[in-house]
Formats: structure tokens, C-alpha cells, sequence
């Protein structure tokens, strides 16, 4: 069992790295901080599951956070996809009952926010593995060897990912742009 002290100081030198992960995934800030704080609740419970031999507490707790971006992901689109469906039972509505949040990152500026926003939409549209290499890779600037340990993959697989996604990538930019 993990103690307080030894808690506040994994989350005081990973807080930072969690949320921009999270913020990446999700491009809002409010969803951003849910997914942390969510992460850091998984970080405590599974901490002695936590084994040195096999990584860094970094990766580690890197591997947690994409899996909580994920299933919060597939979670948002499950609930999306319940709001159509009901939609189409209401005939007073043809509003969908589950809205997609505004984007909402802080890194990007205003005049450039509509690309980014359009870039980031493609790159929710990759399949899980090409989104998370991508995103360790090109947006968090991880080395691939790193991104390999939090994967829990060779780098020779991390390489391929990222080589299907950016194919992908340029597929989808150039059939939005036709």
C-alpha cells in the first residue's frame, strides 16, 4: 500500500504530464482534468501492482493515462451513439441528446484554432494504437523507445504505428480537402 507522502509526490511530479496527455487525447480542458484526476485515482489503487523491473514510474503511469483517454473515449462515443438512437424515437427532438464538447485547447492560437481543431478531429478518427503512437510520439515528443515501454511493444511496432498513421493521416486530409 502506498503511503500519503509517497502519493503526493508521484502526483506533484507527474500531475503536469497526466493532464497534457489526457488534454491531448481529449482537446478540452474540463474532460482533461476529469481524466486526470480519474488517473490518479487508478495510479493509488494499482500501485502495488507497479513493478520497477519492468519500467519507468513515468511509463507507467503514462500507460494508465492513455488507457483511462481511451476508455473515456470509447465511453463518449457509446453515449453519442445512445443520444442518436434516442433521437430518432423522439419525434419532438431532432436534436441529438449528446452534444460533442466545444474544442477547447490551450495551447493553440485563436487564428490557428480551426486547423488544429480539424487535425485533432482526424487524429481522434485513427484506430486506438496509431492515435496513442502519434500522440506519445509526434504531440508529447516521447522517444519511440519510450513509447514502445508504454505500449508495452517493440519499436519496431511503434515505428510501423506511426507509419499507418500518418498514411491514414494524409488519406483523410486529402479526402477533406477534395
Amino acid at each position: 500500500m502506498i503511503t500519503e507522502a509517497e502519493f503526493e509526490s508521484i502526483y506533484q511530479s507527474h500531475k503536469n504530464m497526466v493532464y497534457n496527455l489526457c488534454l491531448h487525447y481529449v482537446q478540452n480542458t474540463t474532460e482533461a482534468q476529469d481524466i486526470t484526476q480519474e488517473s490518479f485515482i487508478k495510479i493509488f489503487n494499482r500501485y502495488d501492482q507497479y513493478d520497477a523491473t519492468k519500467g519507468t514510474i513515468k511509463s507507467w503511469i503514462s500507460g494508465i493515462t492513455v488507457h483511462q483517454c481511451l476508455d473515456y473515449l470509447k465511453s463518449k462515443k457509446t453515449k453519442k451513439r445512445f443520444g442518436l438512437i434516442l433521437s430518432l424515437f423522439q419525434s419532438s427532438s431532432y436534436e441529438s441528446v449528446h452534444q460533442l464538447s466545444d474544442f477547447d485547447h490551450p495551447g493553440v492560437i485563436l487564428e490557428n484554432k480551426t486547423e488544429v481543431e480539424h487535425l485533432f478531429m482526424l487524429i481522434r478518427t485513427l484506430p486506438d494504437h496509431q492515435k496513442t503512437a502519434l500522440i506519445l510520439n509526434k504531440i508529447e515528443d516521447r522517444p519511440v523507445k519510450e513509447v514502445a515501454e508504454i505500449m508495452n511493444i517493440t519499436s519496431k511496432a511503434v515505428e510501423s504505428l506511426l507509419q499507418r498513421a500518418k498514411q491514414n493521416l494524409s488519406k483523410k486530409i486529402s479526402l477533406s480537402e477534395g
